[in-house]
Formats: structure tokens, sequence, C-alpha cells
């Protein structure tokens, strides 16, 4: 269940040895980056999580977050590089549907829903991909889209922030990215 007072949780996702499909991680990495370095501010308590191909094993980082924020490949029917934030009820029927099969996140918000451990307030920036084979480095179409979904996953999580905020709105700089790559 989550609780008003837990973290804001950001999880990248994907396999980082699948060119694009490791794109969700790559963009958290960016993110924490830009705030250690005061290029950006995170709302407090933020939670910066590199959740790799980790699945179900990321429901403990679920589990007490007042938001969860996904950001992964996604299979959008859209152009390679497009970022697209769905959100709520929308997310849950888009995994749902085979729309967004590809991704682990599907599995993982059901798990967590059936857990009883999935906060009401849950998105995913989505990053369409070009090319999931063999390579440690994404395609230059999606490693040129890096900057939008940063920028897309900070104003979401402000979103989350504002709209789950049991106080008044506080910023700081890094929190912290945690998590291993199973």
């Amino acid at each position: 269940m989550s609780t008003e007072a837990g973290p804001l949780t950001v999880i990248g996702v994907g396999n980082i040895l699948l060119r694009d499909d490791g794109v969700g991680v790559h963009v958290v990495k960016e993110l924490k980056d830009r705030a250690e370095r005061g290029r950006v501010a995170l709302p407090t308590g933020t939670r910066l999580l590199d959740g790799g191909t980790l699945g179900l094993g990321l429901l403990g980082e679920i589990a007490g977050s007042r938001a969860i924020l996904f950001v992964d490949a996604a299979e959008l029917g859209r152009a390679p590089g497009v970022v697209v934030t769905i959100r709520g009820d929308a997310l849950r029927r888009a995994t749902a549907g085979s729309g967004h099969a590809r991704s682990g996140v599907s599995a993982l918000l059901a798990a967590a829903e059936m857990a009883g451990v999935l906060p009401r307030a849950v998105a995913l920036v989505g990053i369409q991909p070009l090319a999931i084979d063999a390579g440690l480095e994404p395609t230059d179409v999606i490693a040129g889209a890096v900057p939008a979904a940063v920028e897309a996953t900070l104003s979401e999580l402000h979103r989350l922030d504002a709209a789950t905020r049991p106080h008044g709105p506080t910023t700081t700089p890094a929190q912290h990215l945690t998590g291993a790559r199973a």
C-alpha cells in the first residue's frame, strides 16, 4: 500500500545489453547526473532507481511509495524516439492490452496491484525504441531522445509530487540512484 509520507519513486527499467531497450536506465542516470550537478531540483524524498531487468524483484521498491514513475522503452506505435507520458488508469489499460506487451512494466503493475502495494499515483514515460538487439549503446535516434525523455520525466515527477504531496512543495538537489541489473 502506498503512503503519503513515502518517497516518489522513479524506476528506469530495461536491458542495457539490448540497445534501445535500456533507454529507461539511461534516462534515470542522466536525471541523477543533472540533479547532482545542480542543474535540476528533484522533489524532496525522490528515489531514482536503476531497475534494469529486475522485473518482479522491484515489488519491494514499490511498496510504501506515494507515487511510482516508470521510464522504459515502450511499443507505442509511434516513430522511434517519440516520448509519451501515460498516467493512472490509462497506463493500467495500456499495459493490460497488447500495445505495451513488450514492456516488463505490465507484469510489475499487475503484481503490485494484486499484492496491494501499487500507489494510486502511477505513470510511465515511454520512449518508442528503434532497435532491440544486442549492443551496449542505444541507437542514435534514441540517444537523441534521452534529453526530451529526461525533461518529460522531470515534469511528470513534479506533477506527481504536487498531486500526492502531504505538505508544501520542496525540492532538493540529488537524492540517490540505487538498484542493480539482474
